[in-house]
């Protein structure tokens, strides 16, 4: 891995941001190729999906709805340790998402005036869930969930076909799993589309409110085309790993997590924030051993070597925080002497991972946590995908006529100031009627 000597550099954030290593992404390029995708399939429909579909997939379904019996087939042959294993995962993150709900509120004034603010779920969303270098029925569980657990009643999934024309059975298990019964088999830009507008041509897809999962720079431009019809999660981008580390820290456990990550893809990021040059020296040593023998060496390779991927050396603990908390990563590792105390200091993660037996595997399957979480800085502002993401505030306000007359001088003014005079005349019209003082 390339090694970047900050213990010089300015500790504020316009330095710190410009000096953390980030993948470089040629958006433009994706935003440009997913246009007419999304356009076409927004007027042709199903046909277009289809044509899509073989186009990028090589595939030519007779259904891109996944039949009922395909979705009980592939649960009843999974893998019992399999099974067992996304059952305890749904199990965790069920618990933790029922605990996550927020809960309707009422506040009141003098004169009985109230305002309930109260969250409602989202009547129907759209779960991208990725094919491509890996099979993810993890994120199946992480999207449906917090869906779940929020009451939204309709949840319809789109995955990749296989050669047979179907997701991976994997995936299909999982649906079936957590009782979700319509599952299509549509992947890249074109399903993206599809969830957002719908198609009636054969066979009827609704269109949904949201759209939430990960996907590649293509299936995240789809869901910047359509965010003006439905709303996404976010627009992710590559996946990443920093961890803060001292000399306490077990250079091979180090080099395993950041091996992890890189083992996702070419372009995921893998960064070691450390002051300790000997750990630094059997990092690199770890990371050539353990990459050398890993299934995806090629991969890893490809990704610790690239320019998002880096060891950043530092000049004190204080100075790991600051770029840890500038770099605003999707996962944060703390892997020091006193890591409850560190991770109290970070304010900029999608999730923070303490210790070393808490690694970011952990948080991809079983921790109970949620792992669609922001990327590329966007933790600095955005939250871990929950049971927040898919429901929506709004606010109920009931004033009666006492409650109105305490502050009808106040709309009053403040409308004039505003020069919205019909604001005003609304108010003052209602002084003198049903008990409302003049």
């Amino acid at each position: 891995m390339n090694v970047l000597d900050l213990t010089d550099t300015p500790l504020d954030r316009r330095t710190l941001r410009r000096s953390v290593p980030r993948a470089r992404l040629d958006s433009a390029s994706a935003a440009e190729a997913v246009i007419p995708i999304v356009d076409d399939v927004e007027t042709r429909g199903r046909a277009a999906v289809l044509e899509y579909t073989q186009k990028f997939d090589s595939v030519s379904p007779d259904l891109l709805r996944v039949p009922a019996e395909e979705l009980t087939a592939a649960c009843e042959n999974l893998d019992a340790g399999l099974r067992a294993a996304l059952e305890e995962t749904i199990r965790r993150c069920r618990e933790v998402a029922e605990n996550d709900r927020r809960s309707s509120a009422t506040t009141t004034f003098s004169g009985g005036g109230s305002v309930t603010s109260r969250w409602l779920p989202v009547e129907r969303v759209g779960l991208y869930v990725p094919g491509g270098l890996a099979v993810y029925p993890s994120t199946v569980i992480m999207n449906a969930v917090p869906a779940q657990a929020a009451g939204v009643d309709s949840i319809a999934i789109v995955s990749p076909p296989q050669a047979n024309g179907l997701p991976h059975p994997t995936v299909l298990a999982a649906a079936a799993l957590l009782g979700i019964d319509e599952v299509w088999a549509m992947g890249g830009a074109q399903s993206v589309a599809a969830l957002a507008h719908g198609f009636d041509d054969g066979e009827e897809l609704e269109p949904v409110d949201l759209i939430t999962g990960p996907g590649n720079a293509f299936v995240a431009a789809a869901k910047a085309r359509v965010r003006s019809v439905v709303g996404i999660d976010t627009i992710a981008g590559p996946t990443e790993i920093i961890i803060l580390a001292d000399d306490t820290a077990d250079p091979a456990l180090v080099a395993a997590d950041l091996i992890s990550q890189a083992e996702h893809d070419p372009m995921a990021t893998s960064v070691l924030v450390t002051e300790s040059q000997d750990l630094i020296d059997a990092v690199q040593q770890e990371i050539a051993r353990q990459a050398a023998a890993a299934a995806h060496s090629e991969r890893i390779r490809t990704a610790l070597s690239g320019e998002q991927s880096a060891i950043l050396k530092v000049a004190s603990r204080q100075a790991g925080l600051a770029v840890v908390n500038a770099y605003a990563g999707e996962h944060v590792e703390v892997l020091v002497s006193d890591p409850q105390a560190a991770a109290e200091q970070i304010t900029n993660a999608g999730a923070v991972f303490i210790g070393p037996f808490s690694p970011v595997a952990l948080g991809d399957y079983c921790a109970g946590s949620n792992h669609v979480l922001p990327t590329s800085g966007t933790a600095a502002y955005a939250s871990a995908l929950g049971v927040q993401s898919f429901l929506k505030g709004s606010q109920i306000i009931d004033y009666p006529a006492a409650a109105l007359a305490e502050v009808a001088d106040h709309i009053e003014t403040l409308a004039a100031a505003e020069d919205l005079p019909a604001h005003g005349e609304a108010v003052r019209l209602r002084r003198g009627k049903s008990g409302m003082e003049a």
